[in-house]
């Protein structure tokens, strides 16, 4: 099943079930709000969040990354709809949103010219569901490798001390959208279909963190190197 959607490309991976606000200034986005907001009443307010692949300016790309002509970013093709929560208008004629991720989607067709914005035609990916031994089983040493985490990145106790959600699927989404990974590795999580692999993907590079700030802390930089100017390449 596929769907045409506004796109919006960011530095961001976006999650279903997590917030997240933005500030609105671009005017083609600006449409793009004032759009959403002339829905009818029961229409979803929706638009698809993409993370950039590579560029700074939002530009047209095809699936898969191929710059359109003009075009100086490209895209990652897979991305999350973003659900039009909350919306406040600045005397500038501006927005700040505040949205929830709700589903994924890979992209099929970007347009660029229909709408002041880009539009793309999308195929939604499949969600787990369901009860599931191995992704509950995966979930509980998911929660016990993060606590140790947020451990190595948090010293204070208080910060690690809210409570992490039971629900497997809820939970694969939180840890990817909030431990400290990179873009790449967050879209690489966000393409796994099936909550077992994410999670079982995300034991692997919470390890993988958690040895890296164990031996950070253990070789600490001396002084006297951070005093000495940088030597040329």
């Amino acid at each position: 099943m596929t769907a045409r959607l506004p796109v919006f490309p960011l530095g961001t991976v976006l999650f279903p079930g997590l917030v997240l606000p933005l500030h609105i200034f671009e005017e083609r986005y600006r449409a793009l709000v004032r759009h959403l907001v002339a829905l009818p009443e029961g229409a979803p307010r929706e638009f698809g969040v993409v993370a950039i692949q590579a560029g700074w300016e939002v530009a047209p790309t095809a699936p898969g990354g191929r710059p359109l002509p003009g075009g100086d970013v490209t895209l990652h093709e897979i991305g999350c709809t973003a659900e039009l929560r909350q919306v406040t208008e600045l005397a500038d004629g501006g927005y700040d949103i505040v949205t929830v991720g709700r589903r994924r989607f890979r992209i099929a067709d970007v347009d660029p010219r229909s709408a002041p914005y880009l539009t793309a035609e999308v195929e939604w990916l499949p969600e787990s569901g369901g009860p599931d031994e191995t992704a509950e089983l995966l979930a509980a040493r998911v929660i016990a490798v993060f606590r140790q985490y947020l451990r190595l990145i948090r010293p204070d106790p208080d910060e690690i001390s809210e409570q992490l959600p039971e629900d497997p699927t809820v939970l694969s989404h939180l840890v990817a959208a909030t431990a400290a990974l990179t873009v790449d590795d967050r879209q690489r999580l966000l393409a796994i279909d099936d909550t077992a692999g994410r999670l079982r993907a995300e034991l692997r590079l919470l390890n993988r963190e958690a040895a890296l700030l164990r031996q950070v802390r253990a070789v600490p930089v001396p002084l006297s190197e951070l005093a000495s100017p940088p030597t040329p390449n």
